[in-house]
């Protein structure tokens, strides 16, 4: 099997896509699982949802009414089993994740599982070594894990750009990930294993290394934060070849959805994500005044990076395959996670300790 240097990475060039129409299940249909079934309804080619499933009957009744010839299947086992089902959409709550990916590897069926592979490193390689034995066996590789940003187009570009070497070897990348607001229950260690662990990817994919250590500061709390947490946080990634990546994680912000990344490398810089919309600059009571639109949210911020993954996504499970992060990457940032947990703990640097593989 041959490969090619795409977005998303180094992916196996695979066989002309069949005509047939891949039949998905999604399981969990709330505000993710929901979104992924509009999205294959209406602006996916090559795929139509069969099957929904939810804990939530009424939740799953209400999506299943929207979509000709979509059943509900209550139990998820039951549902990646069905014979009429060719594929799968994991967007269940984490821990629920590792046996849903497990009995779609059992079943041989292409699976895209949102973040995070599973809730821990451990059992996160326990997938990648399902994966593996099942690759070995077939060829085959089923399992993606929805890191959606290596999707957009502007990280898409800044991957690029790093790659052809115009601005020499990057050196240090700094992040910003900032929320208006999260749920009373969203803890200072959610910032990690939630919305830090996107940055962790990002780091990997644009560097194309590992993190070797995590450090975790944490400045002084705003007032907005969920009562008895550290936000924002400030997180330092070591990498293994000695670059540095810091991330600013605010979640209560009170303002709108911003991801920052910039690049700072031997022979230039290069920034993404600064302003989404139109920006205006207009002369104001104090003086010359800049504006922009800020995204309310990631499903605006990152909506057309959700198409494009799940686009790719559908045309390679066609094909018997995957386009995009798999199971390490699932596995690699689930570790980085726990030692920047862990690291946020002790509030001393947390080195990194991967499995090999």
């Amino acid at each position: 099997m041959t490969t090619t240097e795409t977005a998303a990475g180094v992916l196996p060039v695979l066989a002309d896509v069949p005509p047939t129409e891949l039949r998905v299940a999604v399981l969990g249909v709330g505000m993710m699982g929901a979104d992924h079934v509009a999205r294959l309804q209406s602006r996916i080619s090559g795929a139509r949802v069969v099957v929904v499933s939810d804990a939530f009957a009424e939740k799953a009744d209400g999506v299943a009414a929207g979509v000709p010839g979509c059943r509900v299947v209550a139990d998820p086992p039951a549902a990646i089993a069905d014979p009429e089902v060719d594929a799968v959409v994991i967007a269940t709550p984490g821990q629920f994740h590792q046996d849903q990916v497990l009995a779609c590897i059992q079943h041989g069926k292409p699976v895209l599982c949102e973040k995070p592979l599973t809730m821990d490193a451990e059992s996160s390689l326990a997938v990648v070594r399902a994966e593996d034995e099942y690759a070995a066996r077939t060829g085959r590789r089923l399992v993606q894990v929805g890191f959606m940003r290596r999707f957009d187009p502007e990280y898409a570009q800044l991957r690029a750009l790093i790659a052809s070497g115009e601005i020499g070897e990057p050196l240090v990348m700094h992040c910003a990930h900032r929320n208006p607001s999260v749920p009373s229950h969203f803890t200072s260690e959610m910032m990690i294993t939630d919305s830090v662990v996107h940055e962790v990817d990002v780091a990997r994919f644009l560097l194309d290394e590992e993190a070797a250590a995590v450090t975790v500061l944490r400045p002084r709390a705003t007032r907005h934060a969920v009562a008895g947490e550290s936000d924002p946080l400030f997180v330092l990634l070591e990498m293994a070849s000695g670059r540095m990546v810091d991330v600013e994680c605010f979640v209560s912000t009170g303002i709108a959805y911003e991801v920052r990344t910039e690049v700072v490398a031997e022979d230039g810089i290069a920034l993404i994500g600064l302003d989404t919309g139109l920006v205006r600059q207009s002369r104001g009571p104090a003086g010359a005044v800049r504006s922009s639109t800020i995204t309310p949210s990631f499903k605006e911020r990152f909506g057309r990076a959700y198409d494009i993954e799940v686009q790719r996504w559908v045309d390679a499970a066609r094909r018997g395959g995957i386009d995009g992060p798999g199971v390490w990457d699932g596995y690699a940032a689930a570790v980085v996670a726990e030692a920047g947990v862990q690291a946020l703990r002790t509030g001393g640097r947390t080195e990194v300790r991967m499995a090999q593989r």
